[in-house]
């Protein structure tokens, strides 16, 4: 199974990639994931070559590769003039339409002040909606004040936790097949035969027996 996260952080050492970890950390806490991570900042002179020459640079392809591949995605982006970054933005513009159609995914930002903590819902959102993504229920948003506290700690509990439940193999339940089957019925909805073999009609009572017990004594 593969975990892709995707920081749009463009300092070192970045809160955005510090949160992405975590979130990558609380994830394969629940679920047994190979994790890559994608740090845009290092792809940011190949993502204008590719809006320019229409061709993306191989290390570029390989990491649009990955985020179509993945299992789940983790994306993460520090927030500019009330959104997500133009990098962020940019790069996914570049996924193809269909990659990312019922990928599970798990939000997050980052910011100076808990003003812009509705960017998950207002901006990173409806971008992974238009591209029929599973925008997972638990977003997160990390401003500078929230490092550290509570709060915040269970909030990437409860995202990893979502995410993880995502992403891992269900097994499917033993299904009695032959409890399933329905006897024949006619366009009214009654019986029209019973095959005891079938399991069907073991404790049924022909029409004219019931018929015969309601008509009185002659």
């Amino acid at each position: 199974m593969k975990l892709v996260v995707v920081s749009a952080g463009l300092s070192s050492p970045s809160s955005t990639r510090l949160l992405a970890d975590r979130l990558a950390a609380a994830t394969v806490a629940r679920v047994d994931a190979e994790v890559q991570v994608i740090e845009l900042r290092d792809h940011a002179t190949e993502i204008a070559q590719h809006f320019v020459t229409g061709f993306p640079p191989a290390r570029l392809a390989a990491a649009l590769d990955a985020v179509a591949a993945a299992d789940g995605l983790i994306a993460v982006s520090p927030v500019f003039s009330a959104s997500y970054s133009g990098l962020f933005k940019s790069f996914f513009d570049l996924i193809d339409k269909d990659a990312l159609t019922g990928k599970p995914v798990l939000l997050g930002a980052t910011g100076g002040t808990a003003r812009h903590s509705l960017v998950t819902e207002h901006a990173l959102r409806p971008l992974f909606t238009y591209l029929r993504a599973l925008a997972l229920p638990t977003a997160v948003y990390a401003a500078s004040e929230d490092w550290g506290e509570d709060g915040l700690a269970h909030r990437i509990t409860r995202a990893g936790d979502e995410l993880a439940r995502f992403v891992k193999p269900s097994e499917a339940p033993d299904v009695d097949t032959t409890a399933a089957i329905a006897p024949p019925r006619s366009s009214t909805g009654a019986i029209t035969s019973v095959d005891p073999k079938d399991g069907f009609g073991a404790n049924l009572v022909p029409f004219e027996q019931r018929l015969a017990a309601l008509r009185p004594d002659e």
